[in-house]
């Protein structure tokens, strides 16, 4: 059986429910299951490295912080993505480690704590756009704004959020790390939430309060480990044009042409599958075979070509 080179990014919902409270016993469950499908992969020959969201997670660690403001002292935003890549590293190292045993596979897995480069004056540092951790009032907003310097906004009607820049990952300390490992065989878990923005000035590193979006460091990951295939894994079967209308029409293939073409006719909300066909089209530009994009029950079925979007050239 030939080996196969692939990137699987996978969703929040691989790891936490809308529906859930995010307890431990909730997210060990989901990632035991997301676990299961992922050791299929590998029991039909795919060369894995993860790669994961983390936003409920960051979310619930900053509302912690918050809670406990006049008792802890709060961690920045990069030291508590840091603390997220740690808590999901280890769940899906216990859980896949358990599994693969049950199948008889003998593979080491093994989280990198990942740090992600961004450019100093990437534009996106004057132009704070992602929301995160918890909602304000009016009054607790303007103190904040006042005492941190923050950027808060009304939040769609719901409450005030604070708003983080969302910069354009340049590439991974660990890169050499990553790729020994697995180029060795190794089942790599990196790049958690985008990784852990840190700058680079004068040889020396810095980590800065942004958020890294997950997808497009996904596709610099695949493209490190030079995957033939990027499995983006998402809770919807299919990319679909006109979503969520009467007239949406789910696509079984999309060619990088065509999928650029409908991401600047704004098919792709920004906020949700935008990313994902930016990171694909990215992945091909850079040598990459194929992406698919899909539900993680669906997977093996959509990397035969039996359901899901496949991106090519």
């Amino acid at each position: 059986m030939k080996t196969r080179n692939m990137l699987v990014s996978l969703g929040g919902n691989a790891i936490l429910k809308h529906t859930e409270k995010g307890t431990a016993k909730e997210q060990f469950e989901n990632v035991r299951k997301t676990s299961e499908y992922i050791v299929e992969l590998i029991s039909e020959g795919y060369h894995l490295a993860l790669t994961h969201g983390n936003g409920p997670q960051v979310g619930d660690i900053l509302l912690a912080y918050d809670y406990a403001k006049d008792y802890l002292p709060p961690m920045p935003l990069d030291v508590c993505g840091a603390q997220s890549q740690g808590m999901i590293g280890y769940m899906f190292q216990l859980s896949l480690k358990n599994i693969l045993k049950d199948w008889g596979i003998d593979k080491s897995v093994v989280t990198i704590l990942t740090q992600t480069l961004v450019h100093p004056e990437d534009p996106q540092f004057e132009n704070p756009s992602k929301p995160i951790g918890p909602f304000y009032t009016a009054l607790e907003a303007d103190q904040l704004r006042r005492e941190k310097n923050w950027t808060i906004e009304n939040d769609s009607g719901k409450g005030f959020r604070r708003l983080v820049p969302s910069p354009i990952p340049l590439g991974f300390v660990e890169e050499a790390c990553i790729k020994t490992l697995y180029d060795s065989g190794d089942l790599v878990i990196a790049s958690g939430g985008g990784g852990i923005p840190v700058t680079l000035t004068d040889g020396r590193l810095k980590g800065i309060e942004c958020v890294i979006d997950k997808d497009y460091a996904a596709s610099l990951l695949a493209t490190l480990i030079e995957a033939e295939i990027l499995l983006i894994l998402t809770d919807v079967e299919k990319i679909s044009l006109y979503y969520g209308t009467p007239r949406e029409e789910g696509l079984d293939h999309l060619s990088k042409s065509e999928a650029l073409k409908y991401l600047e006719e704004g098919h792709f909300p920004p906020g949700s599958m935008g990313p994902k066909v930016k990171s694909a089209i990215d992945f091909l530009d850079f040598g990459g075979k194929k992406v698919v994009v899909t539900s993680l029950e669906s997977a093996l079925d959509a990397l035969k070509g039996n359901t899901g979007t496949t991106i090519d050239g």
